[in-house]
Parts: C-alpha cells; structure tokens; sequence
C-alpha cells in the first residue's frame, strides 16, 4: 500500500519483503516523531506537584521545551537538554518517579501523540512489523508510553541508580550513534533483516539511524535532514494532528481488555530485555 503524507511526498511501501524472510522492524524516534513535545520535560507539572522540583525548575523546563519546539535540536540544543534533565534528576527517588509517570501517563502523554504516527504504527503492526521505539529519553518515560503505544520493545536511556536514587550520571545514552547501536542489537537480538527496516526520525542528529536501515523517513525533519532526505530520495512525512489515543480508538470489551494488558506485561518484558541487549553490546565494544 503507497499512500502520501501533507507534504505530497509517498509513504514507503510496507509491504517490501525481507530479504529470506527475515524479520522487519520499523524504528520510530519519539519526540517530534511520535508525540509533539519532548517527552523528557513531559512530566515537569506532576513532578512539581509532588514536590521533586521547585518553581524555578518548571519555569526552566518550559522554557527547554519551548526552545525545543521552534528550533532544530541540533548537538548542542540536545546536549543542554540532557544536562538539565539529569541534573534536575539527581537525587531522585526511582520508584517514585515511575508510579508519577505511570498515574499521570494517560492525561500528560496521551493527547501529544501524533494521529499520523498511531496510525503508520497500527499499519506497520498490521504487516507483522515490529514496532521499536528508540529515544534519548529515559526509560522510565519511554517504556510506559510504549506499553501505551503498544510497541513490541524500547530503546531508551538508562540513568545510574544508586540505593534507588538516581546518581545524576548515564549509563547509556541512546543518542546519535549510539541509536545505530541499539538498532543493531535489536536486529541481532530479534533477527530482523536491516536492509528491510524502516525508521522515523525528525532530527539530523538520528542520521546514523536512518541509514542503518533500508527505508528510511523523515518526519517533519529540521533542516539539515530535510536536505539530506531530499538528496537521498527519501520520503518526507508531515505529522501535524495530536489527537488522543483514545479519541480514535473504541473501548475494548473486556476480553480485547485482557489482552490488552497480556500485551503490555509482553511491553514490559521487552523493555527490560532491551536495556540488557544494550549493555551487553556495551561492555563488549569497552572491552
């Protein structure tokens, strides 16, 4: 099936097949890509409202999140991004964190997402695609708005944690090339078949991620990879409808219900999985 975007630009055809049957995988980067803000500086309110961060924090993460929005996160923009996150992280409570995200997850997350992006993922799933969120992000964040999602695994940032307090340091840092490295453990770990991949990135700092695979998209790319894109011949998607999941999806009866959460303990695992993949993939290249 070919379809076209907003911008007039074709889909890629999801319906290629992997080379000897491999498995495919389509690899999404989330913010701007999937959700319309940076899921980093998402929680900022709820995290403000049970006590983590003070006034002057919130007016410092919105003011990151604005820059964010209307300028291309290029190297440096991303790297001051994730100094004030980790260093507005340090000291925190791990479990706390998670049981804020999960209980404001539906009312913070779940109007940003892209109706385009929930759609090209129900597409991808329909074809037998995995479906592979890869974010600088932290995993507390990026799992459970993958479970939300309904992806099949997570690439995600892992912050140190130290007596269950978050030391302020990475541990991993899926940025860059490291998004390449983690695209390449998941193919090993899961067989897929690269040359067969799809990825959908914003941002010319996922370029390593898109060329690693054979059908790469830009998703309402900054400039620098709105040029290279073109250069490339690849398609150009315009995502600009932030539409709850909810408004779009039916009310599952309680057996779709039950499979429902069946699907996201499988989320779940697979989170975990992955951050064990990638740090073994880690600690070989150190050696």
């Amino acid at each position: 099936m070919t379809d076209t975007s907003s911008t007039g630009r074709r889909r890629p055809d999801s319906t290629a097949p992997s080379a000897a049957g491999r498995r495919v995988a389509a690899f999404f980067d989330l913010d701007k890509t999937v959700i319309a803000k940076s899921s980093a500086l998402a929680f900022t309110r709820p995290f403000f409202a049970e006590g983590l961060i003070n006034r002057r924090s919130v007016l410092k993460s919105s003011y990151a999140q604005f820059l964010f929005l209307v300028t291309a996160a290029d190297h440096d923009q991303v790297e001051n991004l994730r100094r004030h996150v980790t260093e507005m992280c340090r000291g925190w409570d791990v479990e706390q964190v998670r049981s804020i995200v999960e209980e404001t997850l539906d009312d913070v997350v779940n109007p940003l997402v892209f109706a385009e992006a929930a759609e090209l993922i129900a597409d991808h799933q329909a074809r037998g695609h995995d479906v592979v969120l890869v974010s600088a992000s932290g995993r507390e964040m990026v799992e459970p708005i993958g479970r939300m999602l309904g992806v099949d695994h997570v690439a995600a940032s892992a912050m140190e944690v130290v007596d269950g307090h978050y030391t302020g340091n990475l541990e991993f840092y899926c940025y860059g090339t490291e998004k390449a490295t983690a695209v390449a453990g998941l193919a090993e770990a899961y067989g897929y078949d690269l040359a067969s991949c799809f990825a959908y990135s914003d941002s010319i700092t996922d370029l390593p991620m898109l060329e690693a695979v054979g059908h790469p998209n830009a998703v309402n790319p900054d400039r620098q990879l709105r040029r290279r894109a073109v250069e490339a011949g690849w398609p150009v998607l315009g995502f600009h409808r932030p539409v709850p999941l909810r408004a779009r999806i039916p009310t599952p009866s309680s057996r779709m219900a039950a499979a429902l959460a069946l699907g996201a303990g499988v989320a779940a695992v697979s989170g975990v999985g992955v951050h064990s993949i990638l740090q073994r993939r880690q600690r070989t290249r150190s050696a």
